[in-house]
């Protein structure tokens, strides 16, 4: 049943984006009522907006989050300076179903989610069906199998997802993950976290 299900999700991956909204109980409500709630980490308040579009199977996302976002963190969200969206492109079926399902986990659990699937996405990413390890990561936040199975089958969801990141492509020309928006300006790639900071601290001066 689940590996239908996952066939259903990278079937319509396939087909062209169309604008659709979805919230966390999408089958609820019509497609067109269903905003994506914004993930933002840090105080909503921040004077500085960091945008991060990425894809949990690519690799440089990655290493951003395991190399360079914890400096980031520390330096500029902690302190209240930055605050960073993070917006799914999904590369791929197997992006957009992990994509779904930190979506359909407990909104207090999603960037716990997102670091999960991006530590263990050497081992998922490269599997000819990642359904039964992403199942696994589901279930440590908080997901049962049912949970699962309701998710992958939750089109306003998938669509929501294909469109906000087609609205990405359409409004900053994002291409390749991770591109980052501060501010307004793109910036594309993993950068090192030095030059991350002369971005930065130009745009928290700006704000001052």
């Amino acid at each position: 049943m689940l590996r239908f299900l996952l066939g259903l999700v990278f079937l319509a991956i396939l087909l062209p984006a169309r604008p659709a909204f979805a919230g966390h109980h999408p089958r609820e409500q019509p497609l067109s009522e269903y905003p994506l709630v914004e993930k933002v980490w840090g105080q909503s308040d921040a004077p500085v907006t960091m945008i991060e579009y990425s894809s949990l199977t690519c690799p440089h996302c990655m290493a951003f989050h395991r190399d360079t976002l914890p400096k980031i963190k520390e330096a500029y969200i902690d302190t209240g300076k930055v605050k960073l969206i993070f917006r799914d492109f999904p590369l791929g079926s197997p992006a957009l179903a992990a994509a779904m399902l930190a979506r359909c986990a407990p909104p207090e659990r999603y960037f716990g989610m997102i670091e999960a699937l991006f530590r263990s996405q050497e081992i998922w990413s490269s599997m000819n069906n990642p359904l039964k390890y992403l199942e696994r990561i589901a279930r440590l936040g908080g997901m049962s199998k049912n949970d699962v199975e309701a998710c992958m089958s939750n089109e306003a969801l998938m669509k929501a997802i294909q469109a906000k990141a087609a609205a990405g492509e359409k409004e900053h020309g994002i291409r390749a993950t991770p591109t980052f928006v501060i501010e307004g300006e793109k910036v594309s790639g993993n950068l090192p976290f030095e030059d991350f900071r002369v971005i930065l601290d130009k745009a928290v001066a700006k704000k001052q």
